[in-house]
């Protein structure tokens, strides 16, 4: 006698993470290597401006010709002053997450690890220089640098001529945060022989 059928089902392939937008619709999230990926094969500009958020690519805005002249001003400022053991990269990748990075203007980092082991944890100062972006800066961006522990994050409004220094971070955001003006002598917590005036930039 023949042995009872059974019928078999395969089993469904795993369906990819999705994210939901607003409007109700699902998306399909990118990782870090997805996208590092992309520009190897051509499919993306490696020049091209975005930052990747919890698997969703977010394009950045244009920056003005203050935004570059002050980034230029803050390059040389760090270039100079830094102590010998703190290195500096300017708009880096800053892989934060398997599916987050951002770009800040700046990073702050002990240069014994290098630029390969920056993380949250190793990254001693971030540093935005905003103009039309300072809204995004100093909030979403803002709470997720906290969110992954980057100790110290200096926003630059160069419109009002003013930094905002957060510090203690938190996975709901920033302990500690202060406004300062163009006069004031500002120094980041782990690099203190490190000084910067706004009101010296022209």
């Amino acid at each position: 006698m023949n042995a009872p059928f059974r019928m078999t089902l395969d089993k469904a392939p795993p369906q990819p993470k999705t994210t939901q937008a607003a409007e109700g619709l699902r998306r399909r999230p990118f990782s870090v290597a997805e996208i590092r990926a992309m520009v190897e094969a051509g499919i993306m500009d490696e020049d091209e401006r975005v930052e990747l958020i919890g698997g969703e690519l977010v394009p950045m805005a244009s920056k003005g010709i203050r935004h570059e002249r002050m980034k230029t001003w803050v390059m040389m400022q760090l270039a100079t002053k830094l102590p010998a053991t703190i290195a500096f990269t300017p708009e880096t990748t800053f892989t934060l997450s398997v599916d987050t990075f951002l770009e800040p203007d700046f990073v702050l980092y002990e240069k014994a690890l290098g630029l390969e082991r920056l993380d949250g944890e190793t990254c001693l100062l971030a540093i935005e220089i905003s103009d039309t972006s300072l809204a995004y800066d100093q909030g979403r961006k803002a709470s997720l640098f906290s969110v992954f522990g980057v100790r110290e994050l200096w926003v630059i409004d160069v419109n009002a001529m003013s930094v905002r220094i957060h510090r203690e971070p938190t996975p709901t955001g920033y302990r500690l945060v202060a406004d300062h003006g163009a006069e004031v002598l500002v120094q980041p917590m782990a690099a203190q022989d490190f000084e910067l005036r706004l009101a010296e930039f022209d």
